[in-house]
C-alpha cells in the first residue's frame, strides 16, 4: 500500500499540534520541574493518537463549517 497525503497530512499536523499543546499545558500546570520532559512526553504519547483520530473525524466536516462561517461573515458586512 502506497502512502497518500490525505492520510499522512492529518497525522503530521496532529503531531505538531499535540507536541506544542502538551508542552504548553504541562508547563502551565506543573512549571519546569526536574521531571518536566518525562511528564510532557507521557502526555504527548497519549495526545498524538487521539489528536490524529480527531483530525480524521474533523477533516471532512471542517470545509463545510469554514464555508458556513465565511458566508455568515459576508452577510454581516
Amino acid at each position: 500500500m502506497r502512502l497518500q497525503g490525505k492520510y499522512v497530512q492529518p497525522v503530521v499536523m496532529a503531531g505538531i499540534m499535540a507536541f506544542l499543546m502538551t508542552a504548553f499545558i504541562t508547563w502551565l500546570n506543573l512549571g519546569f520541574r526536574p521531571d518536566f520532559v518525562w511528564l510532557w512526553l507521557k502526555a504527548f504519547i497519549v495526545a498524538w493518537p487521539l489528536a490524529s483520530g480527531a483530525a480524521f473525524i474533523a477533516g471532512p466536516v471542517t470545509p463545510r463549517i469554514t464555508l458556513a462561517i465565511l458566508r455568515a461573515a459576508e452577510r454581516l458586512r
